[in-house]
């Protein structure tokens, strides 16, 4: 029998391969920051190479946006198009 997720608790330390540990350990020696930072800041750029609407489409949580690079992302875009129209 497959196990209910329980999406309540999303916030969770995965366990990463060897090979996503050291291309991230390899980022941060060539960004100078520390690990957790680096995939920060590889998070904050999936936006800009994956469709946040897509992404938000298949979301199971919606209630996490506020914490969601791909939300914010789409909120971004939406207020940059309300600019160029005003404009």
């Amino acid at each position: 029998m497959k196990k209910k997720l329980d999406y309540e608790n999303v916030f969770y330390t995965p366990q990463f391969s060897n090979f996503a540990t050291i291309s991230v350990r390899r980022l941060s020696w060539l960004w100078n920051l520390p690990m957790t930072q680096t995939i920060n800041a590889i998070i904050e750029k999936l936006p800009e190479i994956i469709d946040a609407e897509k992404v938000c489409q298949s979301c199971k949580l919606n209630d996490k946006c506020q914490c969601c690079a791909f939300a914010k992302s789409k909120l971004s875009l939406n207020e940059k198009n309300k600019e160029e129209l005003s404009a």
